[in-house]
């Protein structure tokens, strides 16, 4: 399955649009490395995705063409979600 309509099935990103938008903007990392909105997504296979301060690493679970907005969280689980603190933050300690 392609990274754009996963990351809007499992409703990571609401609009494939928007998916394709932050992968091309280097945003999603898939096994580690900057991933395209067209590279193939596999069971098991990790993606980073950073929403501005917030990076979220999921593992994925299940392939579905289409799911429930209830049944969405199954496709992935949840790794890691780490908030990286902006430099200018420390200017002011």
């Amino acid at each position: 399955m392609r990274l754009d309509k996963f990351l809007k099935v499992s409703r990571l990103i609401k609009r494939r649009t928007v998916a394709k938008d932050v992968s091309d903007q280097g945003r999603v990392l898939l096994n580690g490395r900057e991933a395209k909105p067209s590279a193939d997504v596999k069971i098991g296979d990790e993606l980073e995705i950073q929403y501005g301060q917030r990076i979220l690493t999921v593992r994925v679970e299940k392939l579905l063409e289409s799911t429930k907005k209830e049944d969405a969280e199954g496709l992935y689980a949840i790794v890691k979600e780490e908030v990286r603190k902006r430099e200018s933050d420390d200017f002011f300690l």
